[in-house]
């Protein structure tokens, strides 16, 4: 397997990982961004109906305007703006790699992948078996790869790490951690386990579809940070009866045609259930994170780093993003201030790797 050599490689093809190649590519550097997934994996798998929070202008990368038909861009809108961005400055990405090892060396890193072959099959069951068949099969002759580089970026974000309820039957296949669309939950008694953004919009959207929604939150309202649009909706919602909601309760145990909630002041009781949509958050790979050079403040699981430079105690080793924020901070951590984080990363390179 012939190595490859770069100044900086980039792990993870989010908005951020694309905005710190941007910023290498202007600056001269050889970079490479490997993806376990597709390009945007985690943004491609948010909820079709997704509207982001912030306006446009503060999602750009790469000075590249970014219109859109609404005041807040969809997931499809940005999916397609960043895809353009990339394309634009002909980024060098490879896809469907899997990182399985950065180890520091007296030249800087070396990186090994493996291939990913199962990332899009939401969009291939649909095809027919031979064609499933193929396609799966074309995947599995992707050869992993060995890079090396100067400096890593990891820009792994957190969406494939959830917070987990550690309730009994949270294994049962009606349990779910993420959300994409409302529709095959119609007629179905589904209960949304959380009450930031995420668990509301789904609230919401099921209820319309035809669901029967129950909201359980461990807090006593749903969070502050809900949408400004969003807040008053799920509110009147439940107000009025249309969203069964449990606050300052928790889900005891699942099973495959109830729950059991407990609320802060009865017994636990059972209620009627289909599916569960644990909308609790996520964390990123600690465990990798921390194979790979970066020290973790155990008191709420918080990366160390230098915020001037995002560079980590490691030499070399950079963080980007949402991953910065470790368990506690990741809710601090967006597009629009994570996008800097691009340019603290590559300038502080650019000032020890070149003349």
């Amino acid at each position: 397997m012939t190595q490859q050599n770069y100044d900086l490689i980039i792990i993870g093809s989010g908005p951020i990982g694309l905005a710190c190649a941007v910023e290498a590519q202007k600056k001269g550097l050889s970079h490479i961004v490997l993806e376990k997934g597709v390009l945007l994996d985690a943004m491609y798998r948010f909820p079709t109906n997704c509207i982001f929070f912030s306006t446009p202008e503060l999602v750009e990368i790469g000075d590249i305007p970014f219109l859109t038909n609404g005041p807040k861009p969809t997931r499809t809108e940005l999916l397609r703006y960043y895809t353009k961005v990339a394309e634009f400055y002909k980024l060098n990405i490879r896809l469907r790699q899997r990182v399985i090892d950065v180890l520091k060396n007296e030249h800087g890193f070396h990186v090994e992948t493996q291939p990913e072959s199962g990332r899009i099959a939401n969009n291939i069951e649909r095809k027919r078996p031979a064609e499933r068949s193929a396609r799966r099969d074309a995947f599995a002759l992707l050869p992993g790869g060995s890079y090396s580089a100067k400096a890593v970026v990891l820009a792994t974000g957190f969406f494939d790490h959830p917070n987990m309820l550690d309730v009994p039957g949270e294994e049962l296949p009606k349990v779910t951690h993420y959300y994409t669309e409302s529709h095959p939950y119609y007629r179905t008694k589904v209960a949304v386990i959380g009450g930031q953004n995420s668990a509301v919009e789904a609230a919401l959207e099921l209820y319309r579809a035809g669901a029967e929604v129950t909201l359980i939150h461990r807090h006593a309202e749903v969070g502050r940070s809900v949408k400004y649009w969003i807040k008053p909706d799920i509110e009147n919602r439940i107000k009025e009866g249309s969203i069964k909601a449990y606050f300052n309760s928790n889900v005891r145990e699942i099973k495959p045609d109830k729950i059991t909630i407990q609320t802060e002041d009865q017994v636990p009781f059972e209620i009627d259930n289909d599916f569960v949509l644990a909308m609790t958050g996520y964390h990123p790979d600690f465990d990798f994170l921390r194979r790979a050079g970066v020290g973790i403040n155990e008191d709420g699981l918080v990366p160390l780093y230098n915020p001037e430079t995002m560079e980590t105690e490691t030499s070399g080793l950079y963080l980007a993003g949402i991953v910065a924020g470790g368990l506690r901070y990741a809710n601090k951590i967006f597009i629009e201030n994570g996008r800097i984080h691009a340019k603290y990363i590559v300038d502080d390179f650019a000032s020890k790797h070149q003349a």
